[in-house]
């Protein structure tokens, strides 16, 4: 059962976590219903996951709807949302998890919080009011919240670059999984992994990363009973993955640092990558799974220069240049076999 499971599509599970949230938005919940909303909590991690984003979102979007009904902000038109119900919300939040939507609220005094998401193989820049430049790399979600003192952006999911405006007065602070990154006038990027771990990379300029304590329900692998590391400086041309027992800074060639942020370009370029791990980069930008039906070819070396937005395009070079063969499966399955 659980294989069945895993075959869904994240924007499947998108879609149950938003009909939950409806359902145990009413005020009168049953408790067979919280009962079948805790195991289908349980029966899949992504659920939790889904879920807990979908809240985060239904924050902001709730606080929206305060602010409005107080008059401080304009009518929140790009989702054409008239109605004042909160189920309604809940329809908007599930919109903001499958589609690109920038989500604009001054909620408090002298603050501007934003909530900005791309959908699978989707990428997005984004304009802040202070000037700087976020691009949002697939299935990525960011929060802003751009205060008088101080810049704070969220990321909650995903790959982002940043790329920031210059502003001693107003430290900008980029709060993702266990670890903060520091930047005044820079250009860097900070991809989210699943457990929690970040790995920052430098292209201009200078940041400063602090490790952090994970948030409330996150789950980090292998920090336990681990001190704090200590404030790590990275400048232009070097990287950092939290997921290293030091936080050791890491040089990286101005070609490395070109590939690895070509997808600001809509590209993914591989030099010598095993098929495998091609595969699970590959796979962050369709909803399709791609399974390598044999560990030796998953061996194999892949080189070249793929568009985001053509995977497609990657499978047609794989069978010219290496002994496979692709195969789907009726279930949705993308299968990479040994060519017979």
């Amino acid at each position: 059962m659980s294989d069945i499971l895993k075959l869904r599509t994240r924007a499947e599970i998108d879609e149950e976590a938003a009909v939950w949230a409806w359902r145990m938005d009413s005020d009168a919940v049953s408790a067979a219903d919280r009962q079948a909303f805790a195991s289908w909590l349980r029966r899949d991690p992504r659920h939790r996951s889904s879920s807990e984003e979908l809240s985060r979102v239904w924050a902001a979007l709730n606080g929206l709807a305060e602010a409005k009904r107080d008059e401080k902000i304009a009518t929140f038109a790009d989702l054409g949302l008239a109605a004042q119900h909160r189920r309604v919300w809940w329809a908007a939040a599930a919109a903001v998890l499958v589609m690109a939507v920038a989500v604009p609220a001054w909620l408090q005094k002298g603050n501007e919080l934003q909530t900005i998401a791309t959908a699978v193989g989707q990428r997005r820049n984004v304009t802040l009011a202070d000037g700087s430049i976020v691009t949002l790399n697939t299935n990525t979600i960011v929060e802003t919240n751009l205060r008088r003192h101080s810049r704070e952006i969220y990321l909650r999911k995903g790959e982002a670059h940043f790329q920031v405006a210059h502003d001693k007065s107003r430290p900008f602070l980029v709060h993702a999984g266990d670890a903060v990154v520091r930047a005044v006038g820079t250009e860097f990027e900070v991809r989210l992994l699943t457990d929690q771990h970040v790995d920052i990379m430098v292209n201009e300029g200078r940041v400063e990363v602090q490790a952090t304590a994970p948030e409330l329900g996150a789950t980090v692998i292998g920090r336990a009973n681990r001190p704090p590391a200590a404030l790590r400086a990275l400048r232009a041309g070097e990287q950092l993955s939290t997921a290293t027992a030091d936080y050791s800074v890491r040089p990286v060639s101005p070609e490395q640092l070109s590939n690895d942020m070509a997808w600001l370009g809509g590209a993914i370029i591989f030099d010598g990558k095993p098929l495998g791990e091609a595969v699970a980069e590959i796979e962050r930008y369709t909803e399709s799974r791609i399974v390598v039906a044999d560990p030796r070819i998953a061996a194999l070396l892949v080189g070249g220069r793929f568009r985001t937005d053509n995977v497609q395009g990657f499978f047609d070079a794989l069978q010219s240049a290496l002994p496979v063969s692709i195969r789907r499966a009726p279930n949705g399955l993308i299968y990479i076999d040994p060519r017979q």
